[in-house]
């Protein structure tokens, strides 16, 4: 998990300034006369992503100059000095002039993700640059943030050859040791003696144990439970997918990764929360013992599920974890997983739909998705597709004919196992298809500052 922090502000640190693209020729016209002629030969405009050093009187590097594009281009991407970072030369680099106060945080996490490497199979060279953090953030918490989504990351990232439930149930006691929490894990059969009986149906064809990963942290503040889906590798079982779309199920336990980079962001925080996370951890395999279309399971909560397809695995062990989080009446339980290609379909791989029916909590996720540059996007509950849920033989069906609004009737089966708490799902996709400013291809968390910002406001009010 190779990730920069910040520079130490102790060390000699060249001057950055940032140029607003809509007003380059207002800063151009003030600048010295050999500086300005710098300028014009790099044919530096401020655009987006550019970045070129100023050289001193003895030919070496003084400063540099990096551009932060126009309203425009901003508008359609996020982490805007990350685009330039990584073109920088090695050093570290103090912002002189020309970024906002209300964009410093945001810009300074981009600066801190677009170091991120995964290089636990390759060596891979590190960002030279390295940034002093602007004295306007807490750059504590900033680095915090980075770190927890840099787990994410590298949860996701590792192939299910070295990410099975055993070892997500390693990172989970890892991350507990590093803040004293508290984890307990129900392993194998235990589930059933302990009415986890769809955890342990969709996990017991895999050679290693379905598990229910149990942790907690905390004494005082509001009570929030977080769900994530820990689906280590989804073969579809007996509905078993095509090649191309197995080749990137390695990620299908990105709801748990991004649980538990939140979790990481929380207590690094140190939220007065009283936190609880549960991740339902398994391997959707075939064998001799796995569970067939047509079977009907009962859920820890008592309600019958036929099951049209194995395939639709994830929503059945998140239902019986959902169930055990709702037995505590906590005062939110929020739900992460890569549940549907339905929602990839609906809004693509950027965006984080999420289903809420406490609006007060949903205008928090809103405004705190703005001010984190973590995009999210409210889908509804839709009481009218209820039916499309209920098959006639069983209470619920896990995956309704037709392939309509299949990301509403996911999550309308969920909400089935929460009752009277403050419940919010979110869908993610849980990867970047190509790279991006801070954000290279791979793994990568969704919502989790959001989250983050939306319950530091809960334990502060």
């Amino acid at each position: 998990m190779p990730l920069p922090l910040f520079a130490d502000p102790t060390d000699t640190a060249r001057p950055l300034h940032i140029v607003d693209q809509d007003h380059f020729e207002t800063w151009r016209t003030a600048q010295p006369d050999e500086i300005g002629t710098w300028i014009d030969a790099q044919a530096f405009t401020g655009a987006l992503g550019q970045a070129i050093p100023v050289p001193g009187t003895d030919g070496a590097p003084a400063g540099a100059v990096v551009g932060l594009g126009t309203a425009q281009t901003r508008a359609r991407a996020r982490f805007h000095l990350a685009a330039a970072a990584a073109k920088l030369p090695k050093g570290a680099y103090a912002i002189a002039s020309g970024l906002p106060d209300d964009m410093a945080e945001v810009e300074a996490l981009g600066w801190l993700l677009a170091g991120y490497r995964f290089d636990r199979y390759k060596t891979q060279p590190p960002m030279a640059a390295r940034l002093v953090a602007p004295d306007t953030i807490d750059a504590n918490a900033v680095a915090a943030i980075a770190t927890g989504e840099a787990l994410t990351r590298d949860l996701i990232n590792t192939p299910a050859s070295d990410m099975g439930p055993d070892d997500l149930e390693q990172a989970a006691h890892d991350l507990a040791a590093r803040h004293d929490a508290q984890v307990r894990v129900i392993l194998g059969d235990d589930l059933l003696a302990e009415n986890f009986p769809m955890i342990h149906t969709v996990g017991r064809a895999a050679n290693r144990a379905p598990r229910l990963i149990d942790m907690r942290w905390g004494d005082t503040g509001p009570r929030v439970t977080l769900v994530g889906k820990g689906v280590c590798f989804d073969t579809g079982g007996l509905n078993l997918k095509p090649g191309a779309s197995m080749a990137l199920m390695k990620k299908d336990m990105g709801g748990a990764a991004a649980v538990l980079g939140l979790t990481d962001m929380i207590l690094s925080h140190g939220l007065a929360v009283q936190l609880r996370v549960l991740i339902p951890a398994v391997e959707n395999a075939v064998s001799g013992n796995a569970f067939r279309p047509g079977d009907i399971l009962t859920s820890r909560k008592g309600l019958t599920v036929e099951i049209n397809n194995t395939d639709a695995e994830g929503r059945l062990v998140l239902a019986d974890a959902l169930a055990l989080a709702q037995e505590e009446n906590p005062d939110l339980i929020v739900s992460m997983a890569t549940l549907t290609g339905a929602a990839r379909v609906a809004v693509g791989p950027d965006l984080a739909p999420y289903y809420c029916d406490d609006n007060s909590f949903a205008d928090r996720l809103e405004q705190a998705a703005r001010q984190q540059a973590d995009p999210v996007w409210r889908m509804p509950f839709h009481a009218p597709y209820e039916a499309m849920i209920e098959p006639g033989i069983a209470d619920l069906d896990n995956a309704p004919k037709g392939g309509f609004a299949g990301s509403i009737t996911a999550a309308l089966f969920l909400r089935r196992f929460v009752e009277q708490t403050s419940y919010a799902h979110f869908d993610i996709y849980g990867w970047q298809p190509n790279d991006a400013p801070g954000r290279p291809k791979g793994g990568v968390g969704q919502a989790t500052r959001t989250l983050l910002k939306s319950i530091t406001e809960m334990s502060t009010a």
